[in-house]
């Protein structure tokens, strides 16, 4: 390890190395871009090493002071991530720490074994999420146990909700306290008043990418008897994915198409994704599994109300009353009674502090300064 990344700020270079990054979008590769233009502001090097596997991507690039490295990744259309040259990445810089950021994909393994042999520590953010391939989805916690020697190794390991240090604690066999909090945060532009778009009633925003995992369904089949009861409700889909054909489909069949809308605003238009927001009389994300959602984070932040179900990070947001909480399991109708009931309610007047993007790269900057203070 080299001795400046324990003596001062301007010495510390990390290698944060993740799956997908800008222009693939996706909650990891907002939290690595959101935390890492950051910590370069605060006078951190840092560089992202990351994967491609159309190989059509620039292979070096610098993104608002962020240096970009990107190998190739096979195979073209599966997630698994396979790229032989992560390890010469790893061994060629003289990183202080290294980051792994998600564990789901060969990147994680690959990069932690390289980091033992160059002698770099390193920590582990688990960035926790669910898959449509139900078969993935259950091979989880197998996963897990086969990456729990490297996992241990890790420094640090780093959650976004508190359900998460339980859950892996058990799971791998470590104790809480290796464990750190550090939550997503949430930096939608603000709006004036004299700005904001007004509230249309009935307009129900369901954000997310569009896997079945996600729950857009959900909200889809929850459409007919909102409509009996609220006749000009309408149902917005913010997202984009291999799902939306399967999501048309049932749209059609159930006789809601012509109510229900489902578009992205581009990624990089923040006031755009806030102004849409805003407009949304409910806010809802119905989905099987999230650790820490962005999209309700920043639609609360907003003023929204917001119905979520009562699953894993979600749950915490009901918990902590900044969320009505369902049950996953509830038929179309129970959905449905919630949806209206929400709508009918106010905005949000007094929305509720919550963490920003800048109190994340703070917390992580101490987590890394932490590690290298007791190494030295």
């Amino acid at each position: 390890m080299s001795d400046r990344g324990a003596s001062g700020r301007q010495g510390l270079r990390v290698l944060m190395a993740t799956p997908r990054f800008l222009p693939e979008t996706g909650g990891v590769e907002t939290h690595v871009y959101e935390t890492a233009r950051r910590l370069v502001a605060r006078g951190v090097e840092v560089t992202v090493l990351c994967t491609d596997t159309s190989g059509e991507l620039a292979s070096h690039e610098v993104v608002e002071g962020v240096s970009v490295v990107r190998v190739r990744a096979h195979p073209r259309r599966r997630d698994y991530r396979f790229a032989p040259a992560l390890g010469a990445v790893v061994r060629s810089g003289s990183w202080d720490l290294i980051h792994v950021q998600s564990y789901h994909t060969l990147v994680a393994p690959h990069v932690m074994l390289a980091a033992l042999r160059a002698r770099v520590p390193y920590v582990l953010s688990f960035h926790a999420g669910g898959h449509s391939a139900r078969l993935r989805a259950a091979a989880r916690p197998l996963q897990q146990r086969l990456l729990g020697p490297l996992i241990r190794r890790a420094e640090r390991l780093v959650v976004l909700a508190d359900f998460e240090a339980s859950l892996y604690g058990t799971r791998l066999r470590v104790p809480e306290r290796r464990f750190v909090s550090v939550p997503n945060g949430a930096d939608l532009p603000h709006i004036p008043d004299a700005e904001r778009p007004p509230t249309e009633p009935g307009l129900i925003a369901s954000i997310g990418r569009l896997e079945r995992y996600k729950g857009h369904h959900r909200a889809i089949e929850a459409l007919p008897a909102v409509l009996r009861s609220r006749p000009g409700a309408r149902l917005w889909i913010a997202g984009t994915g291999d799902y939306e054909g399967e999501l048309r489909s049932l749209a059609d069949r159930l006789g809601v198409a012509d109510r229900v809308e489902i578009r992205a605003v581009p990624a990089g238009d923040r006031r755009a994704m806030a102004d849409e927001v805003s407009r949304a009389s409910l806010v809802v994300l119905l989905s099987e599994f999230e650790t820490h959602p962005i999209a309700a984070l920043e639609a609360i932040a907003l003023g929204r109300r917001v119905l979520v179900a009562r699953t894993t990070g979600l749950s915490e947001l009901a918990d902590r009353g900044l969320a009505r909480g369902v049950a996953l399991d509830s038929s179309p109708e129970a959905f449905s009674v919630a949806m209206i009931e929400e709508m009918d309610r106010p905005p949000l007047a007094d929305p509720p502090a919550i963490p920003s993007w800048d109190d994340c790269a703070i917390r992580l900057e101490g987590v890394y300064r932490d590690v290298l203070g007791r190494a030295a």
